[in-house]
């Protein structure tokens, strides 16, 4: 019988968990999925995968991030997984649905609608809209097999330049809170 796609997937990264342990990394390189999955990403180039998800897909105002949960994610004895690992999963999944070099997500309201344990394999998915303006949103839902496990709106603003190299007083001319009301 063949197997679902979660489970090539999840078979994949079984496969692939201790790939970051046996390689030397210069400098100019960063260890994450996009190395080997996608050339074209333009953000979040240094980001890793073990504690934020996989990027499986990646289109124009699309993308697909696949988090497997682990132990090190886990809260108590039980193995429930802080939702901060979730909601960061989909931020990535967001950021690069928008791809650009200096996207910045600048709010975002989020559901969680079901717990993730250690073991489990969570795939989000997310779709931008408004792709021809600097404000954009994109909704990211997050699923556990078939159970919706997380549902957000993130709203993200394109910058000339990195965040870090921005005046303040031209981050507040970038956007307007009230647009995406």
């Amino acid at each position: 019988m063949a197997q679902s796609k979660a489970g090539l997937i999840k078979e994949m990264i079984d496969n692939t968990t201790n790939f970051e342990d046996d390689l030397e990394l210069s400098d100019d390189m960063s260890l994450d999925s996009t190395n080997f999955l996608n050339d074209d990403l333009k953000t979040h180039l240094k980001i890793k995968s073990s504690l934020i998800g996989n990027l499986t897909e990646l289109k124009k105002n699309s993308s697909k991030v696949v988090l497997q949960t682990t132990n090190e994610m886990s809260v108590d004895e039980l193995g429930l997984i802080h939702s901060g690992f979730l909601f960061g999963s989909a931020e990535y999944a967001a950021v690069a649905a928008v791809n650009e070099p200096n996207v910045v997500i600048i709010g975002c309201r989020s559901k969680f609608f079901a717990p993730a344990k250690v073991g489990d394999l969570v795939s989000f998915e997310a779709k931008g809209r408004f792709e021809d303006a600097r404000k954009r949103e994109i909704k990211v839902v997050g699923m556990i097999n078939e159970i919706k496990v997380f549902e957000g709106i993130f709203q993200a603003v394109i910058l000339e330049r990195h965040i870090l190299q921005t005046k303040i007083d031209e981050l507040h001319a970038s956007f307007n809170p009230k647009e995406f009301s």
